[in-house]
């Protein structure tokens, strides 16, 4: 697909009109129309100023601005899309840091389990059994 900038010389140059003769029309400086016809988008103030100047240029050469300006928004969005990287599995590294994270996860698991059942139990076991089976007997004294 041919640029914006060939195509703007292209109908320029289709109607004879040479691009000083643009300048003198459009008052826009030889230097800015020749960015606008060589695609140098970056190298113009701004994209304000840059459709500013499309529209004059279209209108001196005799072509649709809605051309012009409709080419322009497709040059720049195609110019400004970055293809996005596609990962498509999981690098072999990162399997191998998130396996032992998990194993490592499933022990703390199992360690907590069995504190908290020691910490829970209950302690009746532990205790002494009475010396005398009679409630509220008193032992003798030595």
């Amino acid at each position: 697909m041919e640029t914006m900038g060939t195509w703007l010389r292209r109908e320029r140059e289709q109607r004879g009109i040479a691009l000083e003769e643009i300048a003198d029309t459009t008052r826009i400086p030889v230097r800015t129309l020749e960015f606008l016809e060589t695609g140098r988008f970056d190298d113009l103030p701004g994209d304000t100023f840059v459709k500013g100047f499309l529209r004059a240029y279209a209108r001196a050469v005799g072509v649709r601005t809605e051309d012009v300006l409709a080419r322009y928004g497709m040059e720049i969005r195609a110019r400004d899309v970055q293809p996005v990287p596609v990962r498509l599995s999981i690098p072999p590294q990162d399997r191998g840091r998130r396996f032992g994270l998990a194993i490592a996860l499933v022990v703390f698991a199992i360690l907590a389990t069995l504190a908290m059942s020691f910490l829970l139990r209950p302690r009746t076991q532990d205790r002494p059994e009475q010396l005398s089976s009679a409630p509220g007997a008193v032992t003798p004294r030595a």
